[in-house]
Formats: C-alpha cells, sequence, structure tokens
C-alpha cells in the first residue's frame, strides 16, 4: 500500500474515533452545538472514504482508455469534500436555529467539554498530518481532507467557547449562537476548498514559483539548443504536465536534439518530480525569438 492510500485510510479510523468522542460528549450535555459538532464530524468519515477510493483510482497507471493517467480523480474528490463542508454547515445552521427557539440549560458541561477537547486535539494533530503529508506526496485528496478538519477544529473552538460563555453567562441562548457563526466560517472554508479543486480541472498552470524553475531549467540546461518557445504547464494531482517546443540548429543531427531533450527531461524531473515532459522539436527557421533564450 502506497504512503498516500495509509494516510487515507488512517483517516477513516480518526474519524471513528472522534466521532465517538463527539456523540459521548453531546449526549452527556444534551447541546446543540456539541451535536452540530458532531454532525459535522459525521461528514469527515465520509469525505475521508471518497479520498480513499479517489485515491486507490488516481494510482492507477495508464492505459488505453486513460493514456495520461487517472490523476485527476483526486480532484472530484476534493471538489465532493468542498460540498460536503457547506451541506455540514447547512446542518449546522439549522440546529443552531433550533436552538434559537427553544434554549436549554445544559448538563455536565465541564465533562462534555473535556471529552469534545480530547476529540479536537485528535482532530488538530490529524488535520496537520494531512496537510502536511498532502503536500509533500501533490496530493489534493489528502490536502482537502486535512482543510475540512481544520474546519471541524475551528467549530470545535468555538463550540467549546460557547458552552464556556453560556455557563459563566447563564445565556443559554450563547450555545447556538456560536454554533452558527462557526457555521458562517465553514462555509467560507467549503468554497475555497470546491474553488481550489475545480483549477485542477480546468487544466490551470503550475504556480509562478513553480513555472519559472521550469523556465530556468530549460535556459540552463538546452545547450546546444536555440530557444524554447509555447511553453504550456497544467497539474493533476501529483504529476505536471510539461510541453514546449525546443528550436535547434538546421545541421543538428537527431540524435544530437534528442540527447539535448532527454538532458532537459531529467533536470526538470529533478527540479519538479513526478513530471510528465513533452518536447517538440523544431529546426532553427521556426524561431520566435520571444521564448527561453537557451544560455551557453
Amino acid at each position: 500500500m502506497s504512503p498516500t492510500l495509509k494516510i487515507a485510510a488512517g483517516s477513516l479510523l480518526v474519524g471513528l474515533i472522534v466521532l465517538g468522542l463527539k456523540l459521548m460528549a453531546w449526549w452527556m450535555t444534551g447541546s446543540v452545538a456539541l451535536l452540530s459538532d458532531a454532525l459535522e464530524s459525521t461528514v469527515n468519515l465520509a469525505t475521508a472514504f471518497a479520498a480513499l477510493v479517489a485515491i486507490r483510482i488516481a494510482a492507477r497507471p495508464a492505459d488505453a482508455n486513460h493514456p495520461f493517467g487517472h490523476h485527476k480523480a483526486e480532484f472530484f474528490s476534493a471538489v465532493l469534500e468542498g460540498v460536503m463542508i457547506i451541506v455540514a454547515a447547512l446542518f449546522i445552521l439549522r440546529a443552531a436555529w433550533d436552538g434559537f427557539q427553544s434554549p436549554r440549560a445544559l448538563d455536565a458541561p465541564i465533562e462534555g467539554l473535556l471529552v469534545n477537547g480530547l476529540a479536537t486535539v485528535l482532530n488538530a494533530v490529524w488535520a496537520a498530518v494531512l496537510v502536511r503529508q498532502g503536500g509533500r506526496l501533490k496530493s489534493p485528496a489528502l490536502v482537502a481532507d486535512g482543510r475540512h478538519l481544520w474546519a471541524d477544529v475551528v467549530t470545535s473552538a468555538g463550540v467549546a467557547v460557547g458552552v464556556l460563555l453560556a455557563l459563566a453567562t447563564g445565556w443559554w441562548v450563547l450555545d447556538p449562537l456560536l454554533a452558527a457563526l462557526v457555521a458562517l466560517n465553514i462555509l467560507w472554508s467549503g468554497s475555497r476548498v470546491v474553488k481550489q479543486s475545480l483549477s485542477g480541472l480546468m487544466d490551470e498552470a503550475v504556480p509562478d514559483a513553480t513555472l519559472a524553475e521550469i523556465r530556468h531549467v530549460i535556459a540552463t540546461e538546452a545547450g546546444g539548443a536555440v530557444e524554447a518557445h509555447d511553453l504550456r504547464t497544467r497539474h493533476a494531482g501529483s504529476a505536471t504536465f510539461v510541453e514546449f517546443h525546443l528550436v535547434v540548429p538546421g545541421e543538428m543531427s537527431v540524435f544530437d536534439a534528442h540527447e539535448i531533450c532527454d538532458r532537459v527531461e531529467a533536470a526538470i524531473g529533478r527540479a519538479v518530480p513526478e513530471t510528465r515532459v513533452t518536447i517538440h522539436v523544431e529546426p532553427e527557421h521556426k524561431s520566435k525569438h520571444s521564448g527561453i533564450v537557451v544560455l551557453d
């Protein structure tokens, strides 16, 4: 099993433990805010499962029907997770509205907060693992899952503040009020996840820093060529696709041109791991004098 799959499977286990703790906290207190927090965690389980399935699909090698691989499956999962975050926020808003209608004192609030706090700490640690490892492994599904858990951590913190304020003041309406405010923050978080995932589905170019690195590699490693132009990039899951035209002297042999291409391709692969490079070789009269100038 790949490291990405192991982490995704771990999310399912963590999600089950956290959901159990939060349901226990709600059962102990009767807090609508803690119930909302538990509802949000049920979405964590669903999205962790979706991420696991997507990562398994994305790991499949290219085939006749998918010659560029299955990398974009992770983006579909990330979009689903963003939508599920928004759905969770709507559930919380509904539960908060019910709490506004009939606020009530809580049972065993301190004990419930301690149990919920344990779940929050576990979520925070695992969210950090997902975001860090997802970035290292170039897995948008893991990163989206980590951001989803961070939204859950923010929810839990807001809920704890609301319950403590309600306990200190006797204003039990603060319990649903804080739940509603945190739900708005979750809506914003979910919209960001959807937006970033859609950029991958729309073949958005790599970040400017990565593009600059690729241009630098071409300029310094393509010795013997004249220039490179029409550079295009896109990313799909852990894979980065790079295409450009490489202009070489007209009298250069096919063997020598191929040697340059191999050298550039290997250098780009070292600078940007898991890169698929496509180079179209052209004779010197095709120069556009507007692309990447190859340094001697």
